[in-house]
């Protein structure tokens, strides 16, 4: 067959290019799903504020307590940080493993995002209140400051004011044991 009369698409032996193009995407397509399930903790969301200090708090009061404020995020002694929400279907799984961090001494200081000051109220008296301190952020701008993924979302906080972890997702005891005890332990 001359070169004027292959039909239009096809290569210089005959497959056309469209037939080879389809297995490319595919072979493409498949190497990105391996390398994004082979990622050592999916849930380590980039986060720029790592290795920074705090962001400035401006949250209104929730319940009967004042809210807290950077000043408390930089006393000495490592605490974290909670992001939560009563309409949070895995905030009331991780809610057992903040009680346990209660229990042991470390302090926690939660946030209440986009929520109604008497749903978050009940939650707490419903589940019991693993918080040193609770403060609301009604319209989400702390949230913004922070870089706020989605609740739940857990922050590790050492004794400067610095932050040394951010967990996006539900804390669960291996969640713990792998991810948060030895980031509280390197900010101690």
């Amino acid at each position: 067959m001359a070169d004027d009369a292959r039909p239009e698409g096809a290569g210089r032996k005959g497959i056309p290019i469209l037939m080879i193009l389809p297995p490319l995407l595919f072979a493409g397509l498949a190497a990105m799903f391996l390398w994004g399930m082979n990622r050592e903790n999916p849930n380590a969301l980039p986060y720029a504020r790592e290795g920074e200090p705090v962001p400035a708090l401006a949250l209104e009061q929730l319940g009967d307590a004042a809210p807290f404020g950077a000043e408390v995020l930089t006393a000495p002694g490592v605490k974290l940080v909670n992001y939560w929400a009563s309409w949070c279907a895995p905030c009331r799984v991780e809610h057992p493993t903040l009680l346990g961090l209660q229990a042991e001494g470390i302090p926690i200081y939660g946030i209440n995002y986009k929520d109604k000051p008497e749903n978050a109220l009940r939650f707490l008296d419903e589940l019991g209140n693993p918080f040193r301190q609770i403060a609301a952020d009604p319209d989400g701008k702390n949230a913004l400051e922070w870089g706020l993924y989605g609740v739940p979302e857990t922050y590790v906080i050492d004794g400067n004011g610095v932050v040394v972890l951010r967990f996006a997702g539900p804390m669960t005891q291996r969640v713990l044991e792998s991810t948060i005890r030895p980031a509280i332990e390197a900010a101690q």
